[in-house]
């Protein structure tokens, strides 16, 4: 099995956070594919959505059929948590950073460096990082984080000397 990140720029289907929540919980069959995690924009404008599929038309066709569009479709790698933890939902999330990754940077390259880097989380105790999801064609990343707010995850991400593309209240 393999994870996709979806990305979606229309999420009209809900009004809201409940019935964003309630759709996810829809979706949550147990079976292939399986919806992992959705993590929306607070105001309710953009969705990632983290889907494990056998490939990225069964991923794309699986939210469609759920008539949710998507506008992006990645094959990623989770770092920084166990899949079987993020399936039981335990951890809180309040941003979720974007960076598009240089060109030329490697896999292995991207994980000695946030094994190198992590420690200076503890700069910024107030930060929890939960988990990144890494574009398998090092385009970009997604970083979930515990935080009081943008100011402080920007601390973090700058004490662990990584760039913000962009920052998105969830």
């Amino acid at each position: 099995m393999t994870l996709f990140l979806l990305e979606a720029n229309d999420l009209a289907f809900a009004s809201n956070k409940s019935e964003l929540e309630q759709k996810a919980a829809d979706l949550t069959t147990g079976e292939v594919p399986t919806l992992i995690e959705v993590q929306a924009t607070e105001d309710l404008t953009h969705g990632y959505f983290i889907v494990e599929a056998n490939d990225d038309k069964e991923a794309k066709q699986f939210l469609e059929n759920a008539s949710i569009n998507i506008n992006l479709i990645k094959e990623v790698r989770l770092v920084g948590k166990e899949l079987e933890d993020v399936k039981k939902g335990d951890a809180h999330v309040d941003y979720l950073v974007t960076w598009n990754i240089p060109e030329g940077v490697s896999m292995d390259q991207y994980l000695a460096r946030k094994k190198k880097n992590s420690v200076h989380y503890e700069e910024v105790p107030e930060v929890q990082f939960q988990r990144t999801y890494v574009c398998e064609d090092m385009s970009k990343c997604i970083c979930l984080y515990d935080a009081p707010d943008e100011d402080a995850v920007r601390r973090a991400r700058k004490a662990v000397d990584t760039p913000i593309d962009d920052i998105e209240k969830i």
